[in-house]
């Protein structure tokens, strides 16, 4: 699949996010245990749409979106994300994500956890691939100024590619969130996974630096990167399959 990335100075985000700021669930894998005033609901999304013309007439969009809850010591979360890339009326990237994590919180820095994924991404070799992943996680650092969790587990995956093959595979699976509170409105986050098969190695990063604006709004500067150590090929592509999808993206947080 062709490369995706998008520089902060072509790409114009609105994003509208309604979770609470303490509350730091932009995460998926790995993220940090509610603390005392996150709310019992809260909600996030995040919608970007870039339009170039010149030489080369693109159109990106870029929605996301997530629901958390919590009951007594269970956080669930759901999240969906969807990203279209058309080049000269010509999709070269589409991708759909929906998710679902249960965390149950234990005595000391402790937790338990499990979350189901399906994706569907154009041109990558895949029609579709299911994850199911449960393990065992640890708050290694809990701030105010720093916060670390890990977490690590064993998993099943369903790959149904592209020539119609359909694979089943054992996952191994680790992951990292990690916040760094830079000042009163400045904060730091580095999310890693990584997940092995046997027939290859997935690693997702997303790496955020979020400054706050005012009371209710702050400016985002991410950049997010999937690897695939051996994507399949896919039948519409003749070219060499890219191993790496890369997205940068300056996004506008509204808080309430």
């Amino acid at each position: 699949m062709p490369r995706t990335w998008l520089t902060p100075t072509l790409l114009l985000t609105l994003a509208i996010s309604l979770a609470d700021r303490q509350a730091t669930a932009a995460s998926f894998y790995a993220p940090p245990a509610p603390d005392d005033e996150s709310p019992v609901f809260s909600g996030q999304a995040e919608l970007g749409y870039t339009n170039l013309s010149g030489n080369t007439d693109s159109e990106t969009l870029i929605a996301k979106g997530r629901l958390t809850w919590l009951t007594g010591r269970m956080t669930h979360s759901l999240l969906g994300s969807t990203r279209k890339i058309e080049e000269d009326d010509e999709s070269s990237a589409e991708q759909y994500l929906i998710a679902g994590r249960e965390r149950y919180d234990l005595d000391g820095p402790h937790y338990l956890f499990g979350f189901a994924r399906w994706e569907k991404e154009r041109f990558s070799g895949y029609r579709y691939q299911t994850t199911f992943i449960s393990g065992y996680g640890r708050q290694v650092l809990a701030g105010p100024e720093h916060t670390l969790s890990l977490e690590t587990g064993p998993g099943y995956r369903r790959d149904a590619l592209e020539n119609g093959e359909i694979k089943n595979l054992a996952v191994g699976y680790g992951a990292l969130d990690y916040e760094w509170q830079i000042s009163e409105g400045t904060s730091f986050q580095q999310e890693l996974s990584v997940e092995g098969t046997r027939e290859n190695v997935t690693t997702r990063t997303f790496t955020a630096i979020t400054t706050q604006l005012n009371a209710s709004l702050a400016l985002r500067i991410s950049h997010e990167v999937k690897h695939n150590s051996n994507p399949p090929q896919d039948e519409d592509d003749d070219d060499t399959q890219v191993n790496t999808d890369t997205t940068t993206a300056a996004s506008l947080l509204y808080h309430w």
